[in-house]
């Protein structure tokens, strides 16, 4: 690599840095941790989104647990010895001052290394801070010719490159760091813009440098599914491709590349065990209500395409057990897939058709129309709560066609909701219950959409009226609920269950609206009574309602398949027994089919693995997981915060939408209509 391209990943990578510094310091002014310094050492305002402030809050705290840990370990040394903490490509990070305010650095010392540039301006802004100079002490600014910036008696920050080991080695020696002690080797999100040689050359270096020494670093993981596909197109485009991740794709692999360098012992997790076993449920339900938050499957998908990783060797840090095993396993991988799926594209996606779309609704309002509206996404060049509905129509030929239609005259508008729910009412007819504007602005009123048209499913003739619904008021002030058509005394219902509100983070209420006469009736219910979620899916079955999965009152995914089973005195609750177990999911869709309950796509964090279709047979309760090939459909296809529709007749399964909010990594849609077969699935199986 030549010099001037070399200088450029450099520029690019500390970019990153500023970024970087700026969302923590925004994470520290809204009250996620506590760091009066990173204002100090990242001026300027700044407003970070909550999905942000949480991904930059889970890494802080796994970072905090592995430095409090390796002071824990060498505080209880025999004294004079002095734990070294060194911070590769710190950057800004206010680290160093933290564990000064802190009092954790009486027998312990900091050095920083970046950039030349990044380090110089971190000293000159230290020297420019009363606050920073009252905990460093006496210090001295280093000349422009030396890589040591800035030297107090327990913190120096210096100016190297991590690719020039041989330099790097001389520089820390002049700083006076001692290979021999204790030493924490941190690098977050450092080693990943690293080529693969130089990042193995360091830390084979470090392995042979420091007898003693913990290493732990955080980086990103899981490039070749969806969310890690999008993770990694937006590194190219900033001109800091992530290295090794093809190499180094999960935890395991990880792993064992530091054991093979030298390190004794290994052990990472990802972000979302990390949230879940090393946080106190009271420390994560302060973290959960601080602002209003509705991006969960983002922030999973986030935690779960990132690790922390600590390595050791030597005989004091070799015992430091930083990542306990648990009591029970975390991980509750899905049983090895026993089939596939085909899947391929049936219409894509223009600028016309509008369907680039995630929390919207669709419904089958005849064997040849499924209509769509609301959710979020891309709507005349721009993201957006989405004002225009969407009609996918098959014509003669049998293909699927994808248009806008219009809102007819001057009546009621949509009101760009999403997570919402649809029910066809008949062939013309859809009821629009719940749904939010935003996560404080519910969006109470019911809708009545009415389809008016020609009757040959021609798009041009087709436009719609929305109405208020002639509903009496009701339970409506929720989403991410389920509406599922029920039956009790031969009279058709609508179960309403579940969901989440601005006050309450969970619903586990069930509210009845018979359909006839528009109003809403009490039905008793008997049975336990299922824990609260919202996110589930929700089946029609037998003239009762499947329900499955979905997220609970601390954002834990549930397994639970339940059945609201009809009784002549009204329903009960049961709990099918399934076997194996199913995965613990949200955000999939749910259909049945042949006797079978199918399980399409989610959101999960107890597996490495990607959601498929799970099968349940209904009859014995036995469960498999089957993959969907997509060889024939163009790559990302994320399957959550979509809609499906269920063509028996066809045999197969038709996803519409899709996609989210990926971290800062931009907004991703599936732009394709993508049909899943379920020939497979004959009834004799």
């Amino acid at each position: 690599m030549g010099s001037r391209s070399r200088e450029r990943r450099a520029g690019s990578v500390q970019s990153t840095n500023d970024s970087s510094a700026l969302s923590k310091r925004s994470l520290a002014a809204h009250g996620y941790v506590r760091d009066a310094f990173a204002a100090l050492l990242a001026p300027g305002p700044v407003r970070r989104t909550p999905l942000i402030h949480r991904g930059y809050y889970v890494r802080a705290r796994a970072v905090r647990h592995c430095v409090r840990a390796f002071l824990h370990r060498t505080g209880a040394l025999p004294a004079p010895t002095r734990a070294q903490i060194l911070s590769l490509g710190a950057g800004s990070d206010s680290l160093y001052f933290r564990l000064k305010a802190a009092g954790l650095l009486a027998r312990a010392a900091v050095w920083d290394v970046d950039f030349p540039d990044v380090s110089r301006r971190k000293a000159e802004r230290i020297r420019e801070i009363p606050e920073l100079c009252s905990l460093t002490g006496p210090f001295h600014i280093g000349d422009s010719a030396s890589p040591l910036c800035f030297e107090s008696s327990d913190y120096r920050i210096l100016g190297a490159d991590l690719r020039e080991l041989p330099r790097l080695g001389e520089a820390l020696d002049c700083a006076g760091l001692d290979a021999t002690s204790p030493t924490l080797l941190l690098a977050e999100a450092v080693l990943t813009y690293l080529e693969p040689a130089g990042a193995a050359a360091l830390i084979a270096w470090a392995a042979q440098r420091f007898p003693d020494a913990l290493f732990v670093i955080y980086e990103q993981m899981k490039p070749r599914d969806a969310f890690g596909q999008i993770m990694l197109q937006h590194f190219r485009r900033l001109h800091s491709p992530l290295h090794g991740l093809e190499v180094f794709p999960d935890v395991e692999a990880q792993v064992q590349r530091f054991l093979q360098a030298g390190w004794t012992a290994c052990s990472a997790l990802d972000l979302n065990e990390f949230y879940r076993r090393f946080l106190p449920a009271e420390e994560r339900r302060r973290v959960e209500t601080l602002e209003p938050f509705d991006e969960f499957e983002e922030w999973h998908l986030k935690c779960a395409h990132y690790f922390i990783l600590a390595a050791s060797r030597g005989d004091i840090l070799s015992e430091t057990l930083v990542f306990p095993p648990p009591e029970a396993p975390f991980r509750i991988d899905p049983a090895s897939p026993s089939g596939f799926f085909s899947a391929r594209v049936v219409s894509s996606d223009n600028q016309h058709s509008s369907l680039k779309r995630y929390g919207h609704t669709s419904v089958l309002l005849n064997p040849g129309i499924i209509f769509s509206a609301g959710g979020f996404g891309e709507q005349e060049g721009r993201h957006c709560r989405v004002s225009t509905f969407h009609l996918l129509s098959r014509s003669c030929d049998s293909e699927w066609k994808g248009s806008q239609i219009s809102v007819l005259g001057t009546g009621g508008q949509w009101d760009g909701r999403l997570y919402h729910t649809m029910t066809k009412l008949s062939d013309t007819q859809i009821l629009v219950l719940g749904g939010r504007l935003s996560p404080v602005r519910p969006a109470s009123r019911a809708l009545q959409l009415n389809l008016n048209g020609s009757e040959d499913n021609c798009p041009e003739s087709q436009n719609v009226t929305v109405t208020k619904a002639a509903l009496e008021e009701g339970p409506m002030s929720r989403w991410r609920h389920s509406t599922t058509e029920v039956y009790y005394q031969n009279q058709r219902y609508l179960f309403v269950y579940g969901g989440r509100s601005v006050v309450e983070p969970v619903l586990s209420d069930c509210h009845f609206l018979h359909v006839e006469t528009m109003s809403w009736v009490r039905i008793p219910v008997e049975g336990a009574a299922p824990e609260g979620r919202h996110s589930h899916s929700a089946c029609s079955w037998q003239g009762g309602a499947l329900i499955a999965g979905g997220l609970g009152a601390s954002e834990e995914p549930l397994s639970s398949v339940l059945f609201l089973r009809p009784m002549p005195s009204g329903f009960l609750w049961e709990s099918i027994a399934i076997q194996p177990p199913i995965t613990p999911r949200y955000s999939h869709t749910a259909h049945v089919f042949n006797g079978k309950l199918l399980l399409v796509g989610g959101v999960w964090i107890h597996s490495s693995s990607v959601p498929g279709v799970t099968v349940i047979n209904l009859t014995t309760g036995l469960s498999s997981e089957c993959q969907l090939d997509t060889k024939s459909v163009p790559w990302p296809l994320m399957l959550h915060n979509h809609s499906s529709v269920l063509l028996p007749e066809e045999q197969r399964v038709l996803l519409t939408g899709g996609g989210g909010n990926c971290f800062s990594f931009g907004t991703y849609f599936n732009p394709h209509i993508v049909a899943v077969e379920l020939s497979s699935l004959s009834t004799g199986q």
